[in-house]
């Protein structure tokens, strides 16, 4: 039994003794006890008075992200390869930091989301550089790209030889999301410490949490899978109604609150319809997360026949040097592939 726990547990015995007709000295042993346990929890809890939180990557995603939690109040110091994305959340009030190393030996919670899995281990576990060598022990780190699952597994390894915690967090939503604090946050790791990030997770949506190190990676390609077999859908209907001779928006807007109603349709279609490419979200990282998940099909002896055709779908994108552009670019491929252009009036439908 610790010292200091026998000691009090010796004053309550001799309190007892010397006022047995009285319980005040009890109390206030027990008092004692209480406040050093609320302490302790204290000690442990999230709050922008109590916890240092750093930034890997302010893209397009990351800048809204961090402006919720400067917004609440907490202290951040992010970092960013092209300075200059940093700069808006620099005039908010972030530190900016000149490695992911001197993030994290300036935070206890480091968030990351950046492109591809190489910049997640680049930015991460490089040896020198990396957030995880000037991580404190018990800090946490929270990947929040889509990244591979394996991958995930490797930083909790790393993480837990150094006496601190990884949570893979990947998300959805879209820029708009981000910027609404609106995301669908998808946890893989330590239930306790997942939980214990709740306040942070809120300031940006809603958090799953998922399982064990790398679920919330497959809960996102998953994801990922969905999405891209319903931007086909959509954009294929779109050029249908087209050549039928239908106002398309009037089209979008009668099965928005039909079984056809989904986010890919309402975030994208009359953003379509207007040309805006403007990404959202980039069409060459998307092709990027279907990879992987077609790489965890082969892995799992799976075949998704929808998720094949809508990566090659969306390689003919980058193919043309469209890769830099939205997801709800799609449409230009079928456009192509039809030889139409929803931007010009439709000819009459015979």
């Amino acid at each position: 039994m610790p010292l200091r726990l026998r000691l009090l547990r010796s004053l309550q015995q001799n309190c007892r003794h010397l006022y047995s007709q009285s319980h005040t000295c009890t109390l206030s042993v027990d008092l004692i006890l209480h406040t050093r346990r609320s302490m302790a929890t204290a000690a442990e809890s999230i709050s922008p008075s109590t916890t240092r939180l750093g930034w890997i990557g302010t893209g397009v995603m990351g800048q809204s992200m961090c402006a919720h939690l400067i917004g609440a109040g907490y202290k951040l110091t992010v970092f960013n390869r092209t300075l200059s994305k940093a700069q808006p959340l620099v005039d908010m009030g972030a530190q900016l930091a000149q490695s992911p190393h001197a993030v994290a030996s300036q935070s206890d919670v480091v968030f990351s989301i950046v492109g591809y899995p190489s910049d997640v281990r680049s930015v991460l576990l490089d040896p020198n550089s990396g957030a995880l060598s000037g991580l404190r022990s018990g800090g946490v780190l929270v990947d929040m790209t889509t990244s591979e699952p394996s991958l995930a597994v490797e930083i909790a390894s790393a993480a837990a030889s150094k006496g601190c915690h990884s949570i893979d967090a990947p998300v959805s939503g879209g820029d708009r999301g981000a910027k609404n604090g609106t995301l669908a946050i998808f946890a893989g790791g330590d239930g306790p410490v997942v939980q214990r990030l709740n306040p942070l997770f809120s300031l940006m949506g809603k958090v799953n949490y998922m399982g064990t190190s790398g679920k919330g990676q497959f809960a996102k390609l998953a994801n990922q899978i969905t999405i891209a077999t319903n931007m086909v859908g959509l954009v294929e209907g779109m050029v249908y109604a087209y050549k039928a001779g239908l106002d398309v928006g009037l089209y979008l807007d009668a099965i928005a609150t039909g079984a056809a109603g989904s986010k890919s349709l309402d975030l994208n279609g009359h953003r379509i319809l207007k040309r805006d490419f403007a990404p959202g979200f980039y069409v060459n990282h998307f092709i990027k997360d279907l990879g992987i998940c077609l790489k965890e099909c082969q892995n799992m002896g799976i075949a998704l026949p929808g998720l094949a055709l809508a990566q090659q779908l969306y390689l003919s994108l980058k193919a043309h040097g469209e890769g830099n552009l939205g997801t709800q670019a799609l449409i230009l491929v079928l456009e192509r592939l039809n030889n139409v252009s929803l931007a010009a009036p439709p000819a009459a439908s015979s």
